[in-house]
């Protein structure tokens, strides 16, 4: 996305989003990503014929819709680990259930979360208030410190990235019928890059950003 000349909104959330990037690593307050991304679930109407020593695999152009899933992908860049799961829908609730779910399980004992998202109306503290009682909701709320990122600025959402990363490595030209295969897909995807842990070298600082979209800036007049 071209982000927009001489705007200070998106230089206040851009240079929040890359001064968080460049905080060291911090297990009591990590630094988490997340983005969500809408599949078409689709299938074979023909059997597909199997590859024989003279040709490949054969596939039939026809198709067949077999209905929507949405996958939520989330990152922790410094400590190279990545969760993906996959829901029927994206609501708010959806998105609550899976924030908590994490709060719950690996970021039980930390502090605080920082979580790096784009500003849809489903990433709020009111989501959680939307899936659980007041009390349970309020102790999530607490412990999540939201870092959006500016309006066409989801370039500089990690999350986003490794989402592009998916759909290429796992999802491009393959047609899956089932929420549940798809779901073993991005669980096998997610599970092979956790296990080789690799990290995200995020190469972009605040002074890279002053001179490389200068254009951004404000232009200060005297």
């Amino acid at each position: 996305m071209i982000p927009p000349e001489n705007n200070a909104e998106f230089v206040a959330n851009m240079e929040e989003v890359l001064d968080v990037y460049e905080q060291p690593y911090n297990p009591s307050v990590p630094v988490v990503c997340m983005d969500e991304q809408p599949v078409q679930l689709t299938k074979d109407v023909h059997e597909p014929v199997d590859a024989t020593v003279n040709h490949p695999e054969r596939v039939d152009y026809e198709y067949e819709r077999a209905g929507t899933a949405s996958i939520f992908l989330f990152v922790e860049p410094l400590a190279g680990w990545r969760s993906v799961h996959v829901r029927e829908r994206r609501t708010k609730t959806d998105w609550a259930l899976e924030v908590a779910e994490l709060l719950d399980t690996r970021y039980e004992d930390c502090e605080k979360v920082i979580l790096v998202c784009d500003n849809l109306n489903t990433h709020t503290k009111g989501a959680f208030y939307e899936a659980f009682e007041p009390q349970r909701a309020r102790a999530y709320a607490r412990k999540i410190q939201f870092c959006y990122t500016p309006k066409h600025g989801s370039w500089l959402n990690i999350a986003e990235n490794e989402l592009s990363a998916l759909t290429r490595q796992c999802l491009h030209n393959r047609r899956l019928g089932e929420i549940h295969i798809l779901r073993e897909e991005v669980g096998a995807w997610s599970q092979d890059l956790n296990s080789a842990q690799k990290g995200v070298d995020w190469q972009m600082k605040i002074d890279d950003a002053r001179v490389k979209l200068k254009s951004v800036y404000p232009q200060i007049k005297y």
